[in-house]
């Protein structure tokens, strides 16, 4: 049953406005649970059949708790439990005559004050309380706490009351404004309630808190294990991967030193003389390569939670990387060539990430082909990706080498003694790169055969 609110009210301020009105302090959530059980805690052990009125979060162990308390006592209590009407939650929106568990759908402004309200009252000859929680906007002055953990806490302020005034108030709000027509006003509450339920229900409630707080503690406890686990492994990855690298920069330095204490020999040859001299230009440009690799790994991983991604067409990209690496293709005899549909949809990637992906995969496609080959670069969209296929008729890659060739510094082993060159970072980068902007990498590859990467960019959708 949908309720409308005859005028926005504030049950919270209500409460507050009363004589003798009382005290307001910080709450979290877990406080507020921990006063909703303690209360419905007491009402079953004592077997009180009250009438409830409830307004409490939509989550589950919010709800579970009126059924606790429904289902538990012999005789059945009044409960009238208030939802938002687009919290979707499964439960009945009628008032049903047969149960006297009632589920009400409040319909309200979008800033009513009593959308940011919960409330949960008791009415019954044993026992009435009122307990009010109010969640301020955050635009709003903050109170003033006692203590700074206090302040850091509080995210909402409440009270709770058992002064007959206060309630009657309260439920005299409620009747004028959500209660549904149809229920009668039949609430009767003595000026004294009895001090020995409410010892022991203050009693419960910090037996309550106690317990939720520990649960609370203990969930936080996980987590900072967890975080601090995870830092450990990425502390221990960062150690390894500075000490590859190490060894990576020494390798090359290694060689020209040998290269460099050898050309001083006086009875070197000329033509011995010149393959030292390539030796050390060749490990020059090597060591370069693999500085130049660090460096881009290292910024892509600096600016990964902050690089912007952009919308890109693929027909835009292509045809420029296809140009700037033909003179190399030429020269080793190899075809080089592309096949893009123009109606292909825009991609997301990082910004400028497109270009160096292509960039990589074709180098690397280039390098490992001889003379009679052939680079192929196609398109096609396939779900909410768009395709993007490098393809060569290289060496290829062996079976047990391709679930390595993306690990930063790999180099697939050659069958001859030529050097490869590079730093072995090309892949790592591309893989990085389409991780950043939700895309993905695969290989497929035969020895002798070629390989082929299929990179899957996420698709672009149009709004009509």
């Amino acid at each position: 049953m949908n309720v409308y609110p005859t005028q926005d009210i504030s049950f919270y301020k209500l409460a507050l406005e009363s004589p003798n009105s009382p005290e307001v302090f910080p709450l979290t959530s877990a406080t507020l649970l921990s006063l909703v059980m303690s209360q419905i805690d007491l009402l079953i052990e004592y077997k009180i059949t009250a009438t409830l009125w409830v307004k409490l979060p939509p989550e589950s162990i919010w709800q579970s708790e009126i059924v606790r308390y429904h289902t538990a006592l012999n005789t059945i209590p009044n409960i009238y439990s208030y939802h938002l009407s687009n919290n979707n939650l499964e439960v009945s929106a009628e008032i049903n005559q047969d149960s006297s568990l009632h589920h009400l759908y409040l319909q309200l402004e979008p800033d009513s004050k009593l959308k940011r309200e919960y409330f949960f009252v008791i009415i019954s000859p044993e026992l009435y309380s009122v307990v009010i929680a109010y969640r301020p906007e955050k635009k709003l002055i903050e109170p003033k706490f006692n203590n700074i953990s206090q302040k850091k806490t509080a995210f909402l302020l409440g009270t709770c009351c058992f002064q007959s005034r206060i309630i009657q108030r309260v439920v005299d709000g409620i009747y004028d404004t959500i209660a549904p027509e149809n229920i009668s006003r039949d609430l009767i509450l003595s000026e004294t309630p009895k001090l020995e339920l409410i010892n022991k229900l203050l009693i419960k409630q910090i037996k309550r808190q106690d317990e939720i707080s520990r649960q609370v503690i203990s969930q936080k406890v996980t987590k900072l294990q967890k975080q601090n686990q995870n830092l450990q492994n990425s502390l221990t990855s960062r150690y390894e991967y500075l000490n590859l690298v190490c060894q990576k920069l020494l390798t090359p330095l290694t060689h020209m030193k040998t290269a460099l204490s050898l050309l001083n020999s006086s009875a070197m040859k000329a033509t011995q003389r010149q393959r030292y001299l390539q030796m050390i230009n060749n490990q020059c440009d090597r060591q370069n390569a693999l500085i130049n690799g660090v460096r881009e790994l290292v910024q892509i991983e600096k600016n990964l939670y902050e690089t912007d991604l952009e919308s890109v067409h693929i027909l835009d990209v292509v045809p420029g990387v296809i140009s700037t690496y033909q003179p190399l293709a030429q020269e080793k005899g190899i075809m080089l060539a592309y096949t893009i549909p123009n109606e292909l949809p825009a991609v997301q990637c990082v910004s400028g990430g497109l270009r160096q992906i292509l960039i990589n995969l074709i180098a690397n496609s280039i390098k490992f082909s001889s003379h009679g080959g052939q680079v192929w670069v196609r398109t096609r969209v396939k779900g909410n990706y768009v395709q993007l296929e490098v393809k060569d008729t290289g060496i290829g890659i062996a079976e047990n080498e391709l679930s390595k060739i993306f690990d930063s510094f790999y180099q697939v082993h050659l069958s001859t003694t030529e050097d490869p060159g590079g730093a072995g970072l090309g892949l790592t980068v591309v893989q990085q790169l389409l991780q950043v902007g939700g895309g993905s990498i695969t290989v497929t590859s035969k020895l002798m055969e070629g390989s082929t990467f299929t990179v899957n960019l996420p698709k672009i959708i149009e709004e009509n």
